[in-house]
């Protein structure tokens, strides 16, 4: 597996960005299907032999004019220049801003309330292994039956991507996978010992399916969006879903899902029938 994250990101966001989106003519004979390297350079102030050099991996610390330069450029949200400028960071193998310390496991007590106080909607808070470390009743409810907390110690990434009953609970498999790939990735990735075990244990047990994805996709899973399930009671279900970051020394997430529909609205308020409470549909 490749370790130039800085250049996959480069390259991933170039070749979504289209010539229209940065005010450029797309021309008659065009084949790139998004910004070339030429135009990204003309566009940042760069040599375009520069922009090959940090896509390829031969230079991976831009200054901080450049990386700002880049960002313009790419037309990068102010999340994915955080990311950005902390891949530079990355580069080198003996520094991480957040230490190589156990992956955060304790859920403080205010987090707990928090989680107490949402119920019965399907909540649950993940560390950054993506090991499930704490969940409200309405999440059990929800993935329960697909098998995903069964585990002593359930690992979403684990579950999606060596339990075959995954397959069957996210319709949208592909995309899912995706996004836990990049969650995977956001943050040190192999420079923390613990997530370098994870991905040598997926990378034995899942194969392709997980390395090309660690090889192509950029670590920046989306923050909110829309989940299809497949509940073996309640049915076909579609989530709206948010996803909180909590502190830096805790490397937690909470993810709230809701529903998106009024079905799902409706199947949900019957699995937590036994809460008098209605759950509220969001719009999308």
């Amino acid at each position: 597996m490749s370790d130039n994250e800085l250049g996959l990101f480069l390259r991933t966001h170039r070749e979504a960005l289209s010539p229209a989106e940065v005010g450029l003519p797309a021309g008659p004979r065009r084949r790139a299907t998004g910004l070339r390297r030429s135009e990204v350079a003309t566009l940042a102030g760069v040599s375009v032999e520069y922009v090959i050099r940090l896509e390829q991996g031969r230079d991976r610390r831009p200054s901080p004019q450049v990386l700002s330069a880049l960002a313009e450029a790419l037309r990068l949200t102010t999340r994915e220049r955080v990311h950005l400028h902390r891949l530079t960071k990355s580069a080198d193998p003996g520094f991480t801003c957040r230490g190589f310390g156990d992956p955060a496991r304790t859920v403080r007590p205010t987090v707990q309330a928090l989680l107490d106080r949402l119920e019965p909607t399907a909540a649950v808070l993940l560390n950054l292994l993506s090991d499930v470390l704490a969940h409200t009743a309405g999440y059990r409810r929800l993935v329960g039956p697909m098998g995903l907390l069964e585990a002593a110690q359930p690992n979403l990434a684990r579950f999606l991507f060596t339990d075959v009953r995954a397959r069957a609970a996210y319709p949208d498999w592909d995309h899912v996978a995706d996004e836990q790939v990049a969650a995977l990735k956001q943050g040190p990735f192999r420079a923390r010992p613990d997530l370098a075990a994870l991905a040598d244990e997926l990378t034995v047990t899942t194969g392709e399916a997980f390395t090309r994805r660690v090889d192509t996709l950029p670590g920046l899973p989306k923050a909110s969006g829309v989940l299809r399930l497949a509940h073996p009671g309640a049915g076909a279900l579609r989530l709206a879903y948010e996803t909180l970051e909590l502190s830096v020394d805790d490397d937690q997430r909470l993810v709230v899902y809701l529903p998106a529909d009024t079905a799902t609205a409706a199947a949900l308020d019957e699995l937590n029938r036994d809460r008098p409470q209605p759950l509220r549909l969001v719009s999308r």
